[in-house]
């Protein structure tokens, strides 16, 4: 399946639909190990009808991570297109630098696991996770 990965400065906030956050711990890379997937992914959800983007990315980054404390800042927007679907699934993107994180995870995640570099392949969404990374780093957006 084909699928394109658009990056926007601006959209319209009704069309965002997900928050996904890049995030680092102690220098190295967050990412989640969901209890029924063997890949790797980078935290982030839906957003709750009420929830503003950011309140969805809080929320999301606590949930899967366990991290109480952080700063978070938005990057872009994105947009997801798919060959068989007419319509764009929206998101923002964030990157957070974690302080501190609980130490037991209540959620559907196992694990995080922390990594130097990003993971090469073993992605959960491979053809829109590294594009979002990559997107990051081209805006310097991440430290």
């Amino acid at each position: 399946m084909n699928i394109e990965v658009r990056f926007y400065d601006e959209i319209a906030d009704e069309r965002l639909k997900f928050a996904v956050i890049l995030a680092r711990y102690g220098g190295k890379w967050v990412f989640c190990k969901h209890k029924e997937r063997q890949t790797l992914e980078i935290p982030g959800g839906h957003r709750e009808p009420g929830e503003t983007v950011e309140q969805a990315a809080r929320r999301e980054l606590y949930e899967e991570t366990g991290a109480v404390k952080f700063e978070i800042e938005p990057v872009c927007a994105y947009g997801v297109v798919r060959e068989n679907q007419p319509e764009e699934s929206c998101g923002m993107l964030f990157f957070a630098e974690i302080g501190e994180l609980e130490p037991e995870l209540h959620s559907e995640i196992e694990k995080i696991v922390l990594l130097q570099d990003p993971p090469n392949g073993n992605w959960t969404y491979p053809k829109i996770q590294p594009c979002l990374l990559k997107e990051a780093l081209r805006r310097k957006a991440v430290c």
